[in-house]
């Protein structure tokens, strides 16, 4: 069972509380820029850097890696469900806080969290400013035309108050990182609105990555009917990969490729790598794309290269963040249940993003 799913009777109460309406969230963070502004309000929004990939691609083996770091501030657990008031809620909760455990999340793939790990909460942000870019069926590309001002603030504002949170000690020289799969639909805005920013895109096999989606897509559709919350749960934290609640990105190429396909077949899922990862390889110049199976292979040299790149000081961890890297558990895919042009494709667009 998920860890973030392992709520008791009155986590869940608090949990449809706290999500039950937006404007309490926002009231929330109101609440806190009044009361505690004087701790968050001096501390630098640089060079942030951004994860962002389809799921399953490494990018939380790649957060967890790099929130080792002690320069680099994130999500946690903990800030759950008051995600938009970082400060105000750690404040509040701190006299019944929980011992941190670690228990396997709901991907069945092995990785342990607790309170203190990291994981992606940014998307209930865009979600609360860019509501009109979730329809029904699919999740909308962000164009340049869609900054609002009201919500850059904001934006700046939260990155500035996790960092405040987390690296206490060095708030001056601490950097926000974020990983958030939903991003990979903002790939040029958020170059936009943080120049300083670092992209970074990890590329798997694609049909190593499309059987880890499909597997992920079925885990989930069983969760989400046997019990409801989970359900709930990840659509308010804007989760929509998976089950029922799955919402594809609308990358420029997304109808010419899925629309043959059922999600529930690997084709599906080779079809939308192919669409997410062409509008990534015309974007390449934005990003530092890295490959998902030589960082595992060779995680010293490799994450020494992308700490360079991101401009992080590895500060004598690198040794400990390297040993997190293992070869990827899936099992083979059969290729010869993926539609012939699609595999052709595939190859083709893995080994050019490779190039770069």
């Amino acid at each position: 069972m998920a860890f973030e799913v392992k709520y008791s009777v009155l986590d869940r109460l608090l949990h449809r509380i706290a999500f039950g309406s937006i404007s309490l969230q926002l009231t929330a963070a109101d609440i806190e820029k009044n009361a505690f502004a004087n701790t968050f309000e001096g501390i630098s929004t640089e060079k942030p850097i951004f994860i962002t990939s389809l799921p399953r691609a490494g990018t939380t083996l790649m957060l967890e890696a790099l929130y080792r770091l002690p320069s680099l501030a994130t999500h946690i657990y903990r800030d759950m469900p008051f995600i938009m008031a970082p400060i105000l809620w750690s404040r509040l909760s701190g006299a019944f806080r929980k011992r941190s455990e670690l228990n396997e999340r709901a991907h069945g793939d092995g990785m342990r969290v607790g309170f203190d790990s990291p994981e992606a909460f940014e998307e209930v942000l865009w979600r609360a400013f860019w509501p009109e870019k979730y329809t029904q069926t699919q999740i909308r590309l962000w164009e340049k035309s869609d900054l609002k001002e009201e919500a850059s603030t904001f934006i700046f504002d939260h990155m500035k108050k996790i960092v405040s949170l987390r690296c206490t000690n060095r708030v001056n020289n601490g950097r926000y990182i974020s990983k958030n799969n939903g991003n990979i639909a903002r790939l040029d805005f958020i170059k936009d609105m943080f120049p300083s920013a670092k992209l970074l895109i990890p590329i798997r096999d694609p049909f190593e990555h499309a059987v880890s989606l499909l597997r992920q897509h079925n885990n989930f559709l069983k969760m989400h009917k046997s019990d409801p919350f989970v359900r709930r749960y990840m659509e308010d934290i804007g989760h929509y990969e998976f089950g029922d609640l799955h919402k594809p990105i609308a990358f420029p190429g997304l109808n010419k490729w899925i629309s043959k396909w059922d999600p529930r077949t690997i084709n599906y899922w080779v079809a939308y790598w192919i669409a997410a990862y062409e509008f990534v390889l015309d974007r390449r110049d934005l990003a530092i794309i890295v490959s998902y199976e030589q960082t595992c292979a060779n995680s010293r040299s490799e994450l020494f290269k992308i700490c360079e790149q991101l401009e992080v000081d590895v500060e004598g961890k690198l040794d400990s963040i390297a040993a997190l890297f293992h070869p990827p558990s899936d099992a083979l895919a059969n290729l010869n249940l993926v539609d012939p042009f699609l595999r052709e494709n595939a190859k083709e667009l893995h080994n050019e993003l490779l190039k770069h």
